[in-house]
């Protein structure tokens, strides 16, 4: 047994004592960071590379620092994207939402199905549609100026990876929890263009008469990873100490941005549009009642995530469009 392989486990047992969920797979990880390797490369490093750069992340994560913090990476779908602080850290739950709006855009005869993304954090979920859906431009909107920061490098990072995705992700500066989505939003009137990514960015100061106008009534598809923790609720700490507050907690049931998405929702998306929806496994039941029929929405619809829990809710714009 290797040198590298012996303190692997040896820092396996001192994560699983920190109350670490996964212990052998994070040291694994950390030591593919470290070492430049693949995680099924790790016994192939020599003994004379050993990095005490290892211990130093192994004590990181001990301390609950999220594991993406450590490597700088987070993995969604297909994409490797940067993450760090300010920026929410993407969950394997929400790509199962994300897998099926991808396949609900495959099959609808729209030859470019626009989406909009509501709280978009590092861009994992319109980077995802945008490379896997053909010719789908997706929007993605973002308040919080730190995050949109991390948003802008992993936009960057996938159309060096995959060209044909350039000019088809749109970044927006607008809170889509703010008075019924209306207020200005730096958009639709003066765009500037990367000419590394061909993504689009507002330049600041440009106000547009509503947030989105452009697209009020035409999106194909909208969809958010809202925050919804209630207030006051006990979390890991590698989510409360580590993950953005405006990311996590939203009121005293955890459904006020949820709220939010169901009134944007309403103002942009066409006769026939859809919304998703992700929230907290307990909340099915009440987020089924936001997007109920008396609100104006058809085919309402609880999906489960891979350990069979409630994690998002979809639903049907049918007829006319509402800017309430």
């Amino acid at each position: 047994m290797s040198l590298l392989l012996d303190e692997i486990a040896l820092a396996a047992a001192r994560l699983a004592e920190a109350g670490v969920e996964s212990p052998r797979a994070e040291a694994e990880l950390i030591a593919a960071h470290v070492h430049g390797v693949r995680r099924t490369e790790l016994h192939a490093v020599p003994d004379a590379s050993f990095d005490a750069r290892f211990w130093e992340g192994i004590g990181r994560r001990a301390a609950r620092e999220p594991l993406q913090h450590i490597t700088g990476r987070a993995y969604f779908r297909y994409l490797e994207l940067e993450v760090g602080p300010g920026v929410f850290v993407p969950r394997p739950e929400t790509e199962v939402m994300t897998g099926w709006a991808i396949d609900r855009l495959r099959e609808m005869d729209v030859a470019e199905p626009v989406v909009v993304d509501l709280g978009t954090g590092s861009g994992a979920i319109a980077l995802a549609i945008a490379q896997e859906v053909p010719r789908a431009r997706a929007h993605a909107v973002e308040a919080d100026p730190i995050a949109r920061g991390w948003t802008e490098k992993n936009v960057a990072r996938v159309a060096s990876a995959a060209p044909y995705t350039r000019g088809r992700v749109t970044l927006h500066s607008a809170d889509f929890t703010g008075a019924d989505f209306t207020g200005a939003d730096f958009t639709g009137a003066d765009l500037t263009r990367s000419d590394l990514t061909g993504a689009h960015f507002a330049r600041p100061g440009v106000a547009a008469p509503g947030a989105l106008s452009e697209l009020v009534g035409k999106a194909d598809l909208v969809i958010s990873n809202p925050p919804y923790i209630p207030l006051g609720a006990t979390v890991p700490p590698e989510v409360g100490e580590y993950d953005p507050p405006a990311a996590l907690w939203s009121g005293a049931d955890g459904l006020d941005a949820i709220r939010a998405v169901e009134r944007a929702a309403r103002r942009l998306l066409r006769p026939g549009g859809m919304v998703a929806v992700e929230h907290g496994a307990p909340q099915g039941a009440a987020v089924y009642w936001v997007f109920c029929e008396e609100a104006g929405w058809r085919d309402t619809r609880n999906h489960k995530d891979l350990a069979r829990r409630d994690r998002f809710v979809t639903a049907m714009w049918p007829g006319e469009r509402a800017d309430g």
